[in-house]
């Protein structure tokens, strides 16, 4: 892939300085694409993306091997905020807003590090509302008292008042009702064609995620195990049974799947 707008190179985390969590991983998202990050529950999404976002310190970890170039500049040094000032943010898993703020509150908080005026940002905020009309229509309610959707979208519309070229985002899907996931997946699609805003989002819905990127990257005890184009992922054999709970063209019940009848060729 040539120039892209970030470029993950053989990294290795370790936490306490001594558990190594991320093995080598690397990966790639081109300006203007969607990345998903597969994996199940402690596989290494989480840890990677806070690995690129710089938030690993705060949980007393830090990448010690490979690098990470974000528009071309190794950032392995750079502050949250520099990285947020430069172009990349990080929504993080469990939708984390500000509780005892109004929505509106809570999205001119994402604002904070731009310099361009209270007019832009104005004009901004109307833009976020128009892509999540239920925000506007809460505008005024504290977040802590609406919905885990509402939530989920005020997390995200918060994110993009940075004015952000690359959206990290943590399980958007956790804990919603799968009508509201699949409104919030579609908004994403349209702040990447509408924006340009490259996303990279790690996802336990395998499917779900493959749906709406066009490259997957398959992490399992922190490792990079498969990639590949998102419609080639779909179609591959492995993913489709020990990832998407199916086999040929039939849907197998829990103890097929559990009982692993074929070994994970990325093992062997």
């Amino acid at each position: 892939m040539t120039n892209p707008i970030l470029d993950v190179a053989n990294i290795e985390v370790v936490y306490n300085s001594v558990a190594l969590v991320l093995k080598g991983v690397s990966l790639h998202v081109r300006q203007g694409g969607i990345v998903a990050l597969l994996g199940a529950n402690g596989a290494g999404k989480t840890t990677t993306l806070r690995a690129i976002s710089n938030l690993l310190r705060a949980e007393r970890g830090e990448v010690t091997k490979g690098e990470i170039r974000f528009k071309g500049e190794r950032v392995e040094r750079a502050t949250p905020n520099e990285l947020v000032r430069r172009g990349a943010i990080q929504v993080m898993e469990g939708r984390h807003c500000f509780g005892h703020l109004t929505i509106e509150e809570n999205l001119l908080t994402g604002a904070f590090t731009r310099r361009d005026g209270r007019a832009a940002i104005a004009r901004d905020l109307q833009a976020i509302y128009a892509y999540f009309p239920r925000l506007k229509q809460r505008r005024t309610s504290l977040a802590g008292y609406v919905s885990g959707g509402e939530q989920q979208m005020c997390a995200i519309g918060r994110a993009m008042m940075a004015k952000p070229s690359l959206v990290l985002l943590d399980e958007p899907s956790m804990g919603l009702a799968p009508q509201v996931v699949e409104e919030i997946f579609e908004i994403v699609r349209d702040l990447n064609v509408r924006e340009n805003v490259s996303f990279l989002l790690a996802e336990q819905n395998t499917n779900l995620a493959l749906a709406y990127a066009e490259f997957g990257y398959i992490l399992e005890n922190g490792r990079v195990v498969l990639d590949g184009e998102a419609a080639a992922l779909r179609d591959n054999e492995d993913v489709r049974e020990f990832y998407l709970g199916v086999a040929g063209a039939q849907q197998r019940s829990f103890k097929d799947v559990k009982s692993y009848r074929r070994r994970k060729r990325w093992l062997a």
